[in-house]
């Protein structure tokens, strides 16, 4: 028995040993973790982002080729730092800076010096790299803009923050992470998967090989490509009319949804938020409070949508048969609701729905509206329905969109005014300016776009997105769900009627396009601002909305130029020189055309500058 236990307890005990290595190289991977801050080296490759094209194919945004320095502040030695400021264009005072920055993040692990360094750079740092212990190169691409336009569809990549690595582990000091537009939205997506080697270290720190001959390597992993809905011509030609212009233009397919042009104005070259410079160039930018070229005035603005808005009031009327396409309600020049309460009109005479529409009667909506509110018995009632028909086109409420900013607007209801007037007192008069879209409503363009689609489509509309396809994957489902208003069909064709009728006998007559119906609206809306502490109006913005053709439309559009006078003086050529290029493709209205390339309002914005209206 001795003879055995002896041999067997040596063989349990070899087997036991056996067992814990296997598991220990084998199958745990835990001590490789612990091992990356000696014997095991780990460096990432990162993946070239994802292609952004047009709806026909063309190439938006590419890479280009750039190079990170890394340092691990533990592992430099003997480093002549005078000789490396001298290579990079730095001081000795920035050097000790960066390398205090990557020892708080960590002694151990490395993290960025210098990003973004051009070939040339990269060229001159790389013959002498193997003198500077503990400074390694790393490849990366950065964005390579095609064109020169859509800065706020595309947004732009930027490092990652403290903030973002704590939060997502995936992040790395030094990792880039899109920002704003398509990059943001989509950079799970356009990011690929970065690939990771882990390198072998004798007891000196020498590099020896590939840890286990690269058994737990990975290779990095492109991003995938996107295509936008954007079409590139359209975006470039909208862009090039805001010449010296204030304002947004959105266009959009309305069988769709999808976002054809989504113009703001002023804008910036994409390409300038590239590369060592990009946080300079976004400095100036961000501190420009005057054009303020960050604002997205297409998704972010909210206006007061004026004459526009009468469109909703007509087809709420009929919905609530207040009213019909016959009703008729006398203009004298204006509409009075009280005792010296008179709202004004240059309209005059009898008007019904259709030429209320093409006139852009005052007294003809603000009739219909009183109507629609005072059908109920209480304000409160009437208000909490008109509120809710509009609610039903998007309106007052997030679009829910593919891009990261957005606005509400406001759509009041009864709750809304119960709070300005808690004891009451309140009626349809108190809030007429709704009637043409003034008082507290507020609009978006993209909001103005999105409910001319929706009467294009008589009634329906489907959210507004700017992706059109994924390599590999598909779009959210609820960018093809259909959103039904609360107007019955049938209502909306007297409506069109009426807004063909605004380009033949109507406030926009002078913008015909030959070949082409089109049914629009022009909206002049009041523009108030506080200027040392008192509230001044300014000049009126300028509004626009319509869609084409007439029958089976292909775009709807709405333009907002800031202090424009009025809708049919600037946001209305646009809105139809828009419509011209993307059914036809080329212009025939050089008239307006040339006016809208070469001039614009700068010495409107200029009055507010330089103090015109401070004694207003």
């Amino acid at each position: 028995m001795r003879k055995i236990l002896l041999p067997a307890i040596i063989i349990a005990a070899a087997l036991l040993i056996t067992v814990r290595l296997y598991y220990l190289q084998i199958l745990d991977d835990s001590y490789i973790e612990a091992s990356d801050n000696n014997a095991v080296k780990i460096k990432y490759e990162y993946p070239e982002r994802g292609y952004i094209y047009d709806r026909n194919g063309e190439l938006l945004v590419a890479n280009q080729p750039s190079y990170d320095i890394m340092v691990t502040p533990n592992e430099m030695k003997d480093t002549d730092t005078l000789e490396i400021c001298s290579l990079l264009s730095i001081t000795k005072e920035e050097f000790i800076r960066k390398v205090e920055k990557a020892k708080v993040y960590s002694p151990r692990l490395p993290s960025i010096f210098l990003a973004q360094l051009n070939k040339k750079e990269f060229a001159a740092f790389q013959e002498k790299i193997r003198r500077f212990k503990g400074f390694d190169i790393v490849k990366r691409s950065l964005r390579d803009y095609q064109v020169n336009e859509a800065a706020n569809v595309f947004g732009y990549i930027q490092q990652v923050n403290d903030y973002i690595i704590q939060k997502n582990p995936y992040y790395k000091s030094g990792d880039l992470i899109g920002r704003q537009g398509v990059e943001e939205m989509y950079e799970d997506v356009l990011r690929g998967v970065k690939g990771v080697k882990r390198i072998q270290r004798d007891r000196f720190g020498r590099e020896i090989g590939p840890f286990k001959d690269g058994m737990y390597d990975t290779i990095a992993v492109k991003g995938k490509d996107i295509t936008l809905t954007l079409d590139a011509e359209l975006q470039k030609y909208g862009e090039s009319l805001m010449f010296e212009k204030r304002g947004g233009i959105v266009a959009i397919e309305p069988k769709t949804g999808e976002i054809l042009a989504l113009v703001t104005a002023p804008s910036y070259d994409p390409a300038i938020l590239v590369g060592r410079k990009r946080s300079e160039n976004y400095t100036k930018l961000s501190r420009d409070t005057i054009a303020v070229p960050l604002f997205d005035r297409g998704l972010l603005a909210e206006y007061p949508p004026g004459s526009p808005f009468k469109i909703l009031t007509g087809l709420i009327g009929l919905q609530e048969e207040v009213i019909d396409e016959n009703t008729t309600f006398i203009c004298h020049h204006g509409f009075f609701y009280g005792r010296g309460a008179f709202m004004k009109c240059h309209d005059s005479g009898p008007s019904k729905l259709h030429n209320g529409i093409y006139n852009s009667c005052n007294t003809y909506f603000a009739s219909t509206y009183k109507l629609t509110i005072d059908k109920y018995d209480k304000p409160k009632d009437g208000m909490d329905a008109w509120s809710n028909h509009l609610k039903s086109f998007g309106l007052g409420n997030f679009l829910g969109y593919d891009l990261p900013p957005g606005r509400r607007g406001l759509i009041p209801d009864g709750d809304y005014y119960n709070r300005y007037y808690p004891n009451g007192g309140w009626r349809s008069t108190t809030t007429i300016s709704n009637a043409i879209g003034q008082g507290e409503i507020k609009m978006t363009p993209i909001q103005l776009a999105n409910m001319m689609a929706t009467v294009a489509n008589e009634g329906y509309y489907y959210t507004p997105h700017i992706i059109k396809n994924i390599q590999d994957g598909k779009i959210d489902d609820k960018f093809t769900t259909k959103h039904e208003t609360t107007i019955n069909k049938e209502h909306f064709k007297p409506v069109i009627d009426g807004l063909y009728d605004v380009y033949n006998l109507g406030t926009a007559k002078s913008l015909r396009i030959e070949g082409i119906e089109i049914c629009g609206k022009t909206g002049t809306a009041e523009n108030y601002a506080k200027i040392n502490g008192k509230r001044v109006k300014l000049q009126d913005h300028s509004v626009f909305v319509a869609f084409a053709p007439r029958h089976d439309p292909k775009i709807a559009i709405a333009v907002f130029i800031e202090n424009g006078y009025w809708g049919a003086r600037w946001a209305g050529p646009i809105a139809s020189l828009m419509i011209e290029k993307y059914l036809k493709g080329e212009i025939t209205r050089k008239d307006l055309e040339t006016k809208m390339l070469t001039q614009g309002l700068k010495e409107e914005y200029d009055k507010v500058i330089n103090g015109y209206y401070n004694n207003k």
